[in-house]
C-alpha cells in the first residue's frame, strides 16, 4: 500500500558491498533472542544491532500478558555527548516490517539526517518478527493456498466480474471467522494503532529519552498523528508524511481523495516521447487497453513463473506505478506499449515474484504476515462493520462516480465487512483503512488532534499523491496548531515516491535543530517523469532547492532512493 508499496510502500552513504552483506544476513534468528523490558543489543544484519523489547499486551490489564517488539537500529556514529537519541521509523502498510526497512534504508537516512541519531526500525505489535504475530493460517502452505503466491495482487478489481463484490464479501466472512477461531491467546484485538503508539513511547523510554522522535510515511502518518494526539507532551520531533485526512473523515469522505487521485492520473497522462501528442489521446488509448484486456487476458510464461495479465492485473500495474512514478512511469509506458501489441511479459515481470516453495525443513519461524497484519490493524481500528452484499454493491456504485480508480481502493470496506475482533477501550480519536474512500467512519467521537504538542509537527504532502491527498496534510496542520505543512509539488505516494533534496534539507534541519520550514514552503522533485532518451534516467537531473549543494545531502538522497527500491523488492519477494 504504502501504503505499501505496490504498495509501495518507502534510505552515511552505503557501499554496494555493505548492501549485499546486509541482504545476505536475512536469516538472523530472532527466536534466539530473549525479550526484556530493557534493550539488550545483539549484532545483526551486518552492522546493525537488534533487541526484543517486552511491552504489555493490554495496557489496561497486566494479566493479559506481554508482547515482544522486534527492534533494529543503525547505530549513531558520534561521541556520547553528541548523541541525540533514537529516531523511530514506520514506512507504512500497516503490516510492513520496520526491521526489514531499516536494514535497507538506515545508512542512507543517517547520511541525510545526521550521525548523532540511532536510526530505528521496529516491527509493530503483531507484525513480522514481533510476537505474538498475527496469523490466520497455520502454515506458509495454507497461506499460499488462500493468497496467490506469485503476485502482490491480493484483491481483484471490484468491477472485474459481475459477482466480484459478492465473492470478496464471502472471502471476508471466512477471513473474519479464521481470525476469531485462530486467535490463540486472545491477542488479535490488541493489535491496534493506539497500542502501537503506546509501544513507541516505551521504546523511546527504553533508550533513556522521554520524548519521541519519529518519521512515519503513509500509514506511518496515522501512527504518528495518533501518538501526537494521545501524548501531546511527549512529542520531540514528529514527521508525518503522506497524511491521511483524520479530522475530515465523515460518512462521505471521498471528495479530497478525488482531487488527489485525479491529479495523479492527469500527470500520468502527460505525453511521452513517441506517444500520442495529447493527454486526451493517451487516456483514450489506456481506456481502450483496459477494455481489450477485460475481453481477452494475455497468458505469460517466464523463467521464474507463469500467470495471466487480466483486467485486475493491468489496473494494479497502473495504480502501483502512481506510487513511485519517477521510478515506474518509463517502464509502465513500455509495458503498456508492448501489451497493446499483444506482449504482456514486460508488465508481468514488473509485478512478478518467485513462486511459493514449501520448505518443510526450514528452521526460521514463519513470519511473513504482511497480509494478515494489514487486515487485522486496518479492520481492528475501524468500527464494527456488518454490510450486506447489496449494501456494498450500492456503496461501490456510489464511489464509481467519484473516482476512476474506485474499483481498486474500494476493496477495504468489503474486506472489513467480516471482521469481528475489536477492543472496546481503543482510542477513538482516529481510525484507519488503507484507502480514504473505503471507510464508513460515522463512529468517530469528535475532532482529532491536540492543541498544544510539546513541539510542532512537520507535515509533508505531495500535490498529486494517489493515496493520501494533500487535503489530509492540510487538515492535520489545522488539527495540530503550530505544525507546518511542507508541500512537494509532484505526483507519487509520500516523499519516498518523489525524491526531493529540497525536502531532505528541511528534514535534516528539523531533526538537527528544530528548525521548521516557512509555512507554505513548496519543494520540487529532483527528477523528471519522462527523461529525454539521451539521458535515459530520472536520476541524473540536478537536485533543486534548499541545500542542494551539500554533497552529503545529495548523495544521501540518491542512496536513499536506491535503498527504497531494494526495500520494495524485499517486500515483493515476501508478497501478500
Amino acid at each position: 500500500m504504502v501504503l505499501f508499496t505496490g504498495y509501495m510502500k518507502i534510505f552515511a552513504v552505503i557501499a554496494v558491498v555493505s548492501s549485499l552483506q546486509a541482504l545476505a544476513d536475512t536469516d538472523f534468528q530472532w527466536n534466539k533472542l530473549e525479550a526484556s523490558d530493557k534493550l539488550v543489543w545483539t549484532p545483526c544484519y551486518s552492522g546493525l544491532q537488534c533487541s526484543l523489547l517486552q511491552v504489555p499486551l493490554d495496557y489496561s490489564s497486566a494479566s493479559a500478558g506481554t508482547a515482544s517488539i522486534a527492534i533494529a537500529r543503525y547505530p549513531a556514529n558520534c561521541t556520547k555527548s553528541a548523541y541525540r537519541g533514537p529516531i523511530l521509523l514506520n514506512d507504512g502498510g500497516p503490516g510492513g516490517s520496520g526491521v526489514d526497512y531499516v536494514v535497507e534504508v538506515g545508512a542512507s537516512i543517517a547520511t541525510i539526517i545526521g550521525e548523532q541519531f540511532d536510526i530505528v526500525g521496529f516491527d509493530p505489535r503483531g507484525v513480522s518478527y514481533s510476537t505474538p504475530t498475527v496469523s490466520f493460517f497455520r502454515t506458509a502452505a495454507e497461506r499460499a493456498l488462500w493468497i496467490p503466491p506469485t503476485s502482490d495482487i491480493v484483491f481483484p478489481a471490484l468491477n472485474q466480474t459481475a459477482d466480484a463484490v459478492a465473492q470478496q464479501w464471502a472471502r471476508a466472512q471466512i477471513l473474519g471467522q479464521l481470525a476469531v477461531s485462530r486467535n490463540d491467546g486472545n491477542y488479535i484485538q490488541h493489535i491496534t494503532t493506539d497500542n502501537t503508539a503506546r509501544d513507541m513511547l516505551r521504546i523511546t523510554q527504553a533508550f533513556g529519552f522521554e520524548k519521541v522522535q519519529y518519521w512515519g510515511v503513509s500509514y506511518g502518518s496515522v501512527l504518528g498523528s495518533t501518538f501526537a494526539a494521545m501524548f501531546p507532551d511527549k512529542v520531540g520531533r514528529i514527521v508525518v508524511d503522506g497524511v491521511m485526512p483524520m479530522d475530515t473523515w465523515r460518512p462521505t469522505p471521498t471528495k479530497p481523495y478525488k482531487r488527489s487521485s485525479m491529479a495523479a492520473r492527469r500527470r500520468d497522462r502527460r505525453p511521452v516521447h513517441l506517444a500520442p501528442p495529447s493527454s486526451i489521446e493517451v487516456a483514450a488509448n489506456l481506456d481502450a487497453l483496459f477494455a481489450a484486456i477485460e475481453i481477452q487476458p494475455v497468458p505469460v510464461i517466464t523463467p521464474v513463473s507463469y500467470g495471466v495479465v487480466d483486467y485486475t492485473f493491468l489496473r494494479n500495474s497502473v495504480f502501483h506505478a502512481l506510487y513511485s512514478p519517477y521510478d515506474s512511469f518509463v517502464a509502465l509506458a513500455q509495458g503498456l506499449a508492448d501489451l497493446a501489441k499483444g506482449n504482456a511479459t514486460t508488465l508481468y515481470t514488473a509485478e512478478e515474484v518467485p513462486p511459493f516453495e514449501c520448505n518443510c525443513n526450514s528452521t526460521t519461524p514463519f513470519h511473513e504476515n504482511g497480509y494478515e497484519a494489514l487486515v487485522a490493524i486496518s479492520c481492528g481500528d475501524m468500527a464494527v462493520e456488518s454490510d450486506t452484499v447489496s449494501q456494498l454493491q450500492a456503496y461501490y456504485a456510489s464511489i464509481q462516480a467519484i473516482s476512476s480508480i474506485a474499483d481498486m481502493y474500494g476493496n477495504w470496506r468489503v474486506v472489513c465487512s467480516g471482521w469481528k475482533l475489536h477492543r472496546e477501550d481503543s482510542f477513538k480519536g482516529i481510525t484507519f483503512t488503507p484507502f480514504l474512500a473505503s471507510c464508513k467512519l460515522t463512529h468517530l467521537l469528535g475532532p482529532f488532534g491536540a492543541p498544544n504538542t510539546s513541539f510542532p509537527l512537520l507535515v509533508v504532502g505531495n500535490t498529486a499523491d494517489p493515496v493520501t491527498p494533500i487535503a489530509g496534510a492540510k487538515s492535520t496542520v489545522d488539527a495540530f496548531p503550530g505544525s507546518v505543512l511542507l508541500t512537494i509539488d509532484a505526483p507519487g505516494h509520500t516523499s519516498l515516491g518523489a525524491p526531493s533534496t529540497c525536502f531532505y534539507g528541511y528534514l535534516r534541519q528539523y531533526f538537527q535543530n528544530g528548525t521548521l520550514p516557512p509555512q507554505s514552503t513548496i519543494c520540487q522533485p529532483d527528477g523528471v517523469l519522462f527523461p529525454p532518451p539521451a539521458n535515459g534516467t530520472t536520476e541524473d537531473v540536478a537536485p533543486r532547492g534548499l541545500n542542494a549543494w551539500e554533497p552529503e545531502l545529495i548523495e544521501g538522497s540518491r542512496t536513499l532512493r536506491k535503498a527504497v527500491r531494494r526495500s520494495m523488492a524485499r517486500r515483493l519477494n515476501h508478497a501478500v
